[in-house]
């Protein structure tokens, strides 16, 4: 599968996910959860579709250490700037968490990569990388962040890093903030203005003359 088929279907996981998070808010209406699910259906979901994202949604994988390390290399690799919030901003860490969840072969990749990089972040600073400076972890990254310069001994930082920024930029540009990032518009109503007079000419209708 290619990117861009990888974003179509990461994107609507991401939009159905949505709408379950807050259908499934904690005190919310019965009618309006009801409500909301039969949305989903509608838009050509299963039950037992809705059934799985509710529950993929209600667990949990990663731990609270997880998930800000998560949040801190995500915002390194999508930092905001004067366009658009960071990856954090538009939820990616979340994005993130349901989409190991959903695809479980990005466990063990995730959970390990994250570890490597705490080892990493002890042997140089004594310190986890969710502590670093960010100096410090600016340092790890860049010996992770560029395949072709690869160093000894960081094949599988570079490997998660990989995964890690393939998660990020699926993330962010399937988010409401990073569709408007791309400037991307969908569909819009044309303005019609009449046959060219060019057109006109050719088929004998030239109304100037």
């Amino acid at each position: 599968m290619n990117r861009r088929d990888s974003l179509k279907a990461l994107g609507l996981t991401a939009i159905s996910t949505g709408v379950l998070l807050e259908a499934c808010k904690p005190g919310a209406d019965k009618n309006e959860t009801a409500t909301a699910e039969k949305t989903v259906h509608e838009a050509g979901r299963e039950r037992f579709e809705v059934e799985r994202d509710k529950a993929l949604n209600e667990a949990k994988f990663f731990n609270a250490h997880e998930m800000a390390t998560i949040t801190i290399l995500a915002d390194i690799i999508i930092p905001k700037d004067g366009k658009s919030g960071s990856a954090s901003d538009a939820k990616v860490p979340d994005f993130i968490e349901f989409i190991v969840k959903d695809i479980p072969s990005n466990q063990t990749p995730m959970r390990g990569g994250l570890k490597w990089l705490d080892i990493q972040s002890f042997n140089r600073f004594q310190k986890s990388f969710k502590d670093a400076s960010a100096a410090e972890r600016i340092e790890i990254v860049d010996d992770i962040a560029y395949p072709l310069q690869v160093k000894p001994g960081m094949q599988q930082g570079i490997s998660f890093f990989n995964l890690m920024r393939d998660l990020t930029a699926s993330g962010f540009f399937t988010s409401e903030m990073g569709v408007k990032d791309l400037g991307y518009v969908g569909n819009a109503p044309n303005q019609w203005t009449g046959v060219p007079p060019e057109i006109l000419k050719q088929y004998g209708f030239d109304q100037s003359a």
